[in-house]
């Protein structure tokens, strides 16, 4: 009995196989990109690249793991949950409020440790952040804060309320 169920979990699991969800990486410039509105420097860009951009951009660095169900599909799932919350290469068309949302967030979420989270920085060690890049992150996200503060009307960065 033990045979059979064993016999029927590896045929089950050599199916899988062969049921891949779509990656996420897109060729080309992102034109909605965050950095077409706003100053990335290269420090900014480097620790986002290690720490953020894989589950909060259109292209996303795979591992070689993500080869094998069902580890792929709770990847593709992240990913999915990551872009939909918050997506670098699509912060541009983000109505102004949401955009102010968003980067008032990034600074939330570091402060409480809450991103990067604990399952991707178990994996990916160079992914867990230094205070001095905490601190990098949390300026610049600021300085876009304020510049959007600067530029727009204060009700506009509120969101609307629902009727």
């Amino acid at each position: 009995m033990i045979k059979k169920i064993l016999l029927i979990l590896l045929i089950v699991f050599i199916v899988i196989q062969f049921i891949k969800p779509q990656k996420n990486i897109h060729a080309g410039p992102e034109p909605n990109d965050i950095s077409a509105l706003y100053a990335m420097p290269a420090d900014v860009d480097s620790i986002l690249t290690v720490a953020c951009k894989d589950c909060h951009s259109n292209n996303t660095r795979y591992p070689w793991y993500n080869n094998m169900q069902p580890v792929a599909w709770f990847l593709a799932n992240h990913v999915k949950d990551g872009m939909h919350s918050f997506n670098l290469n699509e912060f541009a068309t983000y109505p102004i409020w949401r955009q102010y949302d968003k980067i008032s967030e990034v600074k939330k979420q570091i402060d409480k440790g809450d991103m990067p989270l604990s399952s991707y920085t178990w994996i990916h060690k160079d992914a867990i952040l230094t205070d001095a890049q905490k601190n990098t992150i949390e300026s610049w996200s600021e300085g876009i804060k304020k510049q959007m503060e600067a530029k727009y009307p204060q009700d506009s960065l509120k969101r609307p309320e629902r009727k």
